[in-house]
């Protein structure tokens, strides 16, 4: 392309050809615009997107009329901005909505900079009201007045393609990953760049290849109309093969825009399942009021998160991505199009309850949030139809509290469940799985016959074989969690024991070793006696988890596998406690007849002295043996309070309030130990590097995989159980065991007496080694001491 070549004035151009570059530059910006379409989820910015550019278009007409410069295009833009940026940017700072206030000015002047990286760095979609159309107006209103200038005062009017293809690529960039209509939108930018470059050649009659002046009039006029003519059909057909191409090569992942380096995408693995709170609300919310559901129909449940895919460790929320049923979306209106059921209105108030997890029901079509947060959370929560599940990255709080418009699918029947088959649903491919669920799980399906009877055999076998148990005070011993490990346990245990946790998590398994499509749901609903009530608060009593099956042409139907709440286990051990006979009292021995005993003779002599004597002797030895403990206690009386302090502290370490801090306490008692027997540790140092000096003085290999264990428990998703604990100590006091018995006697003497762990960071410790280093200095200053330091600057010197 050439130089551009500026044209004459605008008031020498023809009519049709200032109507055409203000068309097409209109056309071309508003093509632009339209990406921003998602970003704002809906129209609400073109208000100030097409104001800008109406606003930029005039101040290029009056610049180019009048014929000025660049310095003053630029003013009147600046001016333009300040100006209409309140009406069109921010109108709820703005006196009367289009007065520019003493706030709009200062949000104006600092949005230049700043609005950008707030559009960015909010979740979409963004709400205009936190003054993110700065972005749109600003934008519009620059590239018109640029792109406006350069098409009516130049020759050749590619030159003002540049800036409109920049505000494209610049609004592509700004927006989401999910485009608006980007096919159409391409399309239509092409189609009239083209169309208007085109057009603009035949008007000018010096570029043809024959003059007009050297023809007929009327046959000038027929080649042009030829031309338009087949420029068109040209147009139309490379539209039309565009169009079809991309039907069939659409990408298929989606694009990467800014907003995807400043904020990282949605991703439901930044968040633990929620699964694994379960036991800690049962144990700690079982009365406190954790929200409250006013609406909620009678059998409907409230659904915290729907869980599918396993990894031996835990069971979470999938994600398929973008495109498919499980993707997590921004919410919106009318999010489940195709739900069947019973419209209901729901309101949610939030009590203790605290988490990323929102409580909700059915199939949810819209959420309103209200309150001092609503704009942040509707902004920030996202919601998956394929799971059912609806996620708030900022977290719900005390206070918060939103409407729910959702679909609850009528109740389904094992009558009307009949033959009917699994649903035809991809599930995630569960790892980890322990080995005999696969031959359970065919054992206790082999008499079925139907799929809606295998789903309940699997149901059936763990609430009638199984026992209940939270494991907490006063119940049977009950492990939380529900690893490859504890459900291996569960299984393969003399009886089950567990709560809804491990049950429901177990029947997933067995299903998915059998091909049947099922996940794991934790959420609350009222007991039977509760049901239909007006309103309904939760807490830890009435949390529950279970299993949807899905089935074709019913969706997820729900089953139960957790035992009744009343069926225990006899003890501990779970072991069928003894029915023990009652005791019997048996009646007392017949008196016996007094034995006949010779008669005894008086002794006439004098005992008193007998007694002194023998009172004397008893009170000597108690005074001695009473003045000998003494002294040994004395003397002994640093061992025991060194042996007190040391057992103190380990007791104070074992029975710490928690589980977590026990395992912390654990390893201070290793390190300890380790201390009496010589290690020298850093001070601050992590574990890790405790474990290898450990190790290097002491020989004891085995503390490095300790320290690692108990990072893992200490810093782990949830405290450690008492079992765990136990196993620490336990190890942690055979590897102390172990370093007494390599020592010799008099090192394990010295090592049990020590007080250097004792003194380990203390004051004192630290006002001795200052004594020592006061000692040692003083030592080096002495006549005919050898001075390092002295020796070898002399050394230097004389060098």
């Amino acid at each position: 392309m050439s130089a551009p070549a500026p044209s004459a004035s605008i008031r020498e151009l023809p009519l049709r050809r200032w109507c055409l570059d203000i068309a097409a530059v209109l056309v071309l910006l508003g093509a632009a615009a339209v990406g921003f379409w998602p970003s704002f989820a809906g129209p609400s910015f073109l208000g100030a997107a097409i104001g800008g550019a109406v606003i930029g278009i005039a101040i290029a007409v009056v610049a180019a009329w009048r014929r000025w410069g660049i310095l003053i295009i630029t003013g009147l833009t600046v001016a333009a901005y300040f100006v209409f940026g309140g009406a069109l940017a921010l109108p709820h700072t703005a006196i009367l909505g289009f007065i520019p206030s003493l706030e709009t000015l200062k949000q104006l002047a600092s949005g230049v900079v700043t609005s950008w990286k707030q559009l960015l760095t909010t979740v979409a979609p963004v709400s205009g009201a936190d003054g993110h159309f700065i972005v749109p107006f600003l934008l519009l209103l620059v590239t018109a007045v640029l792109t406006a200038s350069l098409a009516l005062r130049l020759t050749q009017p590619a030159w003002a393609l540049i800036p409109a293809g920049v505000l494209l690529a610049t609004v592509i960039a700004l927006g989401t990953p999910e485009p608006a209509t980007p096919l159409i939108q391409g399309a239509v930018f092409a189609v009239v760049s083209i169309a208007w470059l085109a057009v603009r050649q035949i008007w000018m009659p010096q570029n043809a290849a024959v003059s007009v002046s050297e023809i007929d009039p009327a046959r000038a006029n027929h080649m042009r109309m030829r031309r338009i003519i087949a420029g068109g059909i040209v147009l139309a057909v490379a539209t039309g093969a565009g169009v079809a191409t991309s039907a069939f090569t659409a990408p298929g992942e989606v694009r990467h825009v800014l907003r995807d380096t400043i904020i990282p995408p949605f991703n439901i693995r930044d968040y633990p399942s929620a699964l694994q709170s379960f036991r800690g609300i049962v144990r700690d919310d079982k009365d406190s009021t954790l929200f409250t559901v006013q609406g909620l129909p009678e059998g409907a449940r409230i659904r915290l998160a729907g869980m599918d895919e396993f990894d031996g460790q835990v069971i979470n929320v999938v994600d398929g991505g973008p495109g498919t049923s499980s993707a997590f979306a921004p919410i919106r209106s009318n999010m489940s199009p195709d739900a069947e059921g019973l419209p209901v209105t729901m309101q949610v108030d939030i009590g203790d309850y605290t988490g990323v997890w929102v409580p909700q029901a059915g199939l949810v079509s819209e959420i309103r949030f209200a309150g001092a947060d609503a704009d942040e959370l509707r902004r920030g929560t996202y919601y998956s139809n394929g799971s059912a599940t609806a996620v708030a990255t900022t977290g719900l709080h005390k206070g918060d509290s939103y409407t729910v418009q959702t679909t609850i699918p009528a109740e389904v029947t094992d009558k009307q469940l009949g033959d009917a088959e699994f649903g035809n649903v991809r599930m995630p491919k569960n790892k980890n799985v322990p080995e005999e669920l696969t031959t359970l799980a065919g054992e206790i399906v082999a008499e079925a016959e139907t799929p809606a009877e295998q789903a309940q055999a699997l149901a059936d076998y763990l609430s009638e074989e199984g026992f209940f148990s939270h494991g907490l005070e006063g119940e049977v011993l009950s492990r939380a969690g529900h690893t490859a490990e504890r459900i291996s346990t569960l299984i393969g245990g003399d009886q089950m024991v567990g709560d809804d946790e491990q049950y429901s998590v177990a029947m997933a398994l067995l299903a998915g070793e059998l091909g049947i499509p099922a996940r794991v749901v934790m959420g609350f609903y009222p007991d039977e006696q509760d049901e239909g009530a007006s309103s309904f608060v939760a807490n830890g009593d009435n949390l529950h988890a279970w299993v949807e099956v899905n089935f074709d042409g019913f969706g997820w139907v729900p089953f139960d596998p957790t035992p009744p709440e009343d069926q225990v286990p006899n003890d501990q051990n779970t072991k069928p406690r003894a029915d023990p006979k009652p005791q019997v009292l048996q009646p007392p021995p017949p008196p016996q007849e007094p034995v006949d005993l010779p008669p005894t003779l008086p002794d006439d002599r004098e005992a008193e002295d007998e007694s002194l004597n023998i009172a004397g002797i008893i009170l000597a030895i108690l005074a001695i043996g009473g003045i000998s403990l003494a002294v040994i206690a004395l003397l002994m009386s640093p061992f025991i309070v060194i042996g007190a302090w040391k057992a103190s502290r380990r007791r104070a370490r074992r029975s710490a309030d928690r589980t977590a801090d026990r395992i912390a306490g654990g390893w201070d008692e290793l390190t300890d130990r380790a201390v009496d027997y010589g290690a020298r540790l850093t001070p601050g140092a992590t574990r890790g590097e405790e474990a290898v000096l450990v190790s290097d003085a002491l020989a004891v290999p085995t503390v490095t995989a300790l320290a690692d264990r108990a990072d893992a428990e200490v810093f782990g998703p949830h405290d450690p159980s008492q079992d765990d604990v136990d196993a620490f100590w336990k190890e942690v006091d055979g590897i102390v065991v172990g370093l007494g018995a390599e020592a010799g006697f008099w090192k394990r003497m010295k090592a049990r007496l020590s007080l250097r762990s004792l003194l380990g960071g203390s004051a004192i410790q630290s006002g001795l080694q200052g004594l020592k280093d006061a000692a040692t200095a003083r030592i080096r200053r002495e006549p005919g001491t050898i001075d390092n330091s002295t020796t070898e600057a002399s050394e230097s010197e004389t060098s």
